[in-house]
């Protein structure tokens, strides 16, 4: 089923604004629940051939999405198709890499109940500005769904007539949602996932690292795109992390834990799952986009002391903004059932992501030392605009910082 029935038709993943065309692939290095997964974005070269792919990669992801808002799985998943399932990023599947210098690296964590794709808009503004973007998929049950390969046992292949390749052992075995136990304490869990998101975002620098070295980097499922012909065209000096909500967490746990990561961005942070002990080893800037509706004293209070007098610190807030106006569902629903859900606030949502990608590069530009032009848009670092907010919108009594 399409959405197009009685939908806006002007709905959809808006395209990069930036200089270059940007190709995407998927990359699994190591087929088990330890390896890597992520979606790479990058600048290609221009085809008229290219294909551009789903937005949602596999069905199973809309189940994922019914688990996680706890909904049933039939019903949600005919929903889920009809709301999302014709929608496509607007990137070029496999296309060829386009050399050209060095490109700057983002490795990009998502959020609660989200995957690889749900922040496509981000990911293919910053590649389509010259960077190399890692989106990774995490593997700690904080995804609405994932997947990875286990060996299919002895019995199996046999019954196979056939002699198979080693890849053709695999099978695909599906990880969804964890939610909490009755009883369970939150932070444990949350604190132990925020240590394996970082550690799955070093591990995608690592595999880029090895491609930028030019040793041979077997993806698992050998998409396409030739992972040779990015060789030595990343500019490991200039390296930063992304992430939204539970991704913000995993941006500050990365910084701590990689000093090759130079700074941050950290949109609409959920600072819970962050041991407090860790804020004093962590020395990079980090840049705080939030929205206007999520944030509350507590939380606020927690980023707050990250303030450094001598470490470039900066928060603004994007007025008329929820929550869920980082991820691409802002984009993809209609009005009504946008706020209905709240996957949109009272801003359009091409101006609120355009303020927050336009501040980020400019924060980047300044942190990597890079020579562009996002300079332009220093101002709004320091929240310079009609729609901004310089620091936060919540009220903090100066005795609880």
């Amino acid at each position: 089923m399409g959405n197009n029935g009685g939908h806006n038709n002007s709905l959809g993943v808006p395209p990069g604004k930036g200089p270059h065309q940007v190709g995407c692939t998927d990359v699994m290095v190591g087929h088990t629940v330890q390896g890597t997964f992520f979606r790479l974005y990058y600048p290609c070269q221009a085809s008229d051939s290219a294909e551009n792919p789903d937005w949602i990669p596999r069905r199973e992801y809309f189940s994922g999405l019914a688990d996680f808002m706890k909904m049933n799985r039939t019903l949600s998943e005919r929903i889920f198709n009809y709301l999302f399932g014709s929608f496509k990023i607007p990137a070029a599947w496999n296309a060829s890499f386009k050399p050209g210098g060095k490109y700057p690296v983002i490795i990009f964590s998502h959020g609660l109940g989200a995957f690889r794709t749900v922040y496509s808009a981000i990911c293919v503004e910053m590649a389509s500005q010259g960077f190399i973007v890692a989106s990774v998929e995490h593997r700690d049950e904080s995804a609405s769904a994932t997947f990875y390969y286990k060996e299919k046992s002895q019995a199996e292949q046999t019954s196979c007539q056939t002699a198979t390749p080693a890849s053709d052992n695999l099978e695909e075995e599906w990880m969804y949602y964890r939610r909490l136990k009755p009883g369970e304490l939150e932070f444990p869990l949350r604190n132990k996932q925020v240590k394996q998101r970082a550690d799955e975002c070093i591990r995608a620098l690592d595999i880029l690292t090895d491609i930028n070295s030019g040793k041979s980097v077997e993806n698992v499922l050998h998409s396409g795109l030739d992972l040779t012909t990015l060789e030595n065209c990343m500019d490991l000096c200039r390296i930063a992390v992304m992430g939204h909500s539970f991704g913000g967490a995993t941006v500050i746990e990365c910084l701590c834990k990689e000093v090759k990561f130079k700074c941050g961005v950290a949109l609409d942070t959920w600072m819970f799952p962050l041991d407090e002990e860790i804020f004093p080893r962590v020395k990079q800037p980090i840049f705080f986009i939030n929205s206007e509706k999520f944030q509350w004293a507590g939380n606020i209070i927690r980023m707050k002391k990250l303030d450094s007098a001598i470490i470039p610190r900066k928060m603004i807030t994007i007025k008329g903004t929820v929550h869920q106006s980082f991820p691409d569902f802002t984009f993809l629903t209609g009005s009504w059932i946008g706020k209905l859900l709240k996957l949109k606030g009272e801003i359009d949502p091409h101006i609120a992501m355009d303020l927050s990608n336009k501040a980020s590069l400019a924060f980047l530009q300044r942190h990597l030392s890079l020579e562009r032009d996002f300079d332009q848009w220093d101002p709004l670092i320091d929240g310079k605009d009609d729609n901004l907010i310089p620091g936060t919108n919540i009220t903090l009594l100066q005795s609880s910082i």
